[in-house]
């Protein structure tokens, strides 16, 4: 007994030292694993796991709503989602604490996705509501929705934080699917090849220590307050000319839960946020 006890007290140990940052993106990296190797496998298909607002209006698959939120589209959607994560998660974490950082990045991912639903769902029948909202049979996966509520409270708390937006990638990945339509097969090849070869050397770029070398993947400053406009209305004009395969309505719907949290925070901790937001003016 004495061993099975210090035995469970040293694994309690282990994750108590972790962040729920850091197990989220642990489970994220593990799930994503496990799911694209039973869809290649052909154990189970996608529309077991991604959520596809069909499916759903029909009540069905409504379990995709959690499922949907720690799978990605390829290792460079994972990457991008927990590199986000990574600094935005671990910033809030710190702010609000680990149990009620949890239970709102859940809820976040979950309203994001209802969100992306009903749009898809009322609007997503037309070319244009397609384009903008998604249609409704095409299916979405990813982590982006809960981010932005992240995001959200962090533009309500501390807005006047300062907060790299790395814009090398995100360029790269919308130039690659705006141009490459337009482009013939063998050219069309080479600039994807040219642009995921920029996103790798962007990727290394932002963890040097030489400023010339990060200037790569260039990086902007900016308030939190101002980064959900940058990161949102441009990728929304973009998709009223290019069918973009990004679900802004899920991160409206997280923002906005975000916002409304952030906003009921402050409200209730009203000496704490007012010190956060002077701190970080």
């Amino acid at each position: 007994m004495d061993s099975t006890y210090s035995v469970s007290t040293r694994k309690r140990s282990i994750f108590s030292h972790l962040s729920v940052t850091s197990l989220i993106i642990f489970i994220n990296i593990i799930t994503f694993i496990i799911f694209t190797a039973l869809i290649a496998l052909n154990v189970i298909p996608i529309s077991a796991i991604a959520i596809t607002p069909m499916n759903i209006l029909h009540g069905r698959d409504l379990w995709t709503f959690i499922t949907s939120m720690f799978m990605h589209d390829g290792l460079a959607h994972l990457f991008f989602n927990m590199f986000s994560l990574f600094f935005i998660g671990t910033f809030l974490e710190k702010i609000i604490g680990r149990k009620r950082y949890f239970w709102f990045y859940m809820i976040a991912g979950i309203f994001a996705g209802a969100v992306f639903v009903l749009f898809s769902g009322l609007f997503g029948t037309t070319t244009l509501g397609a384009q903008l909202f998604g249609a409704p049979d095409v299916a979405g996966v990813g982590a982006s929705g809960a981010i932005f509520g992240l995001l959200g409270v962090l533009a309500v708390l501390v807005p006047y934080a300062k907060v790299f937006l790395i814009l090398g990638p995100l360029v790269a990945i919308i130039l690659g699917f705006i141009i490459s339509p337009v482009l013939s097969s063998s050219l069309s090849t080479f600039i994807m090849f040219v642009l995921n070869i920029y996103i790798l050397i962007s990727i290394f770029a932002i963890f040097s220590f030489n400023p010339n070398v990060r200037k790569l993947s260039m990086p902007v400053e900016m308030p939190f307050w101002l980064l959900p406009i940058i990161a949102i209305i441009p990728l929304i004009v973009l998709g009223l000319f290019f069918p973009l395969p990004i679900a802004n309505t899920a991160h409206l719907g997280g923002l906005f839960a975000g916002l409304v949290y952030g906003a009921y925070l402050k409200n209730k901790y009203k000496r704490k946020t007012k010190y956060l937001s002077r701190y970080f003016k």
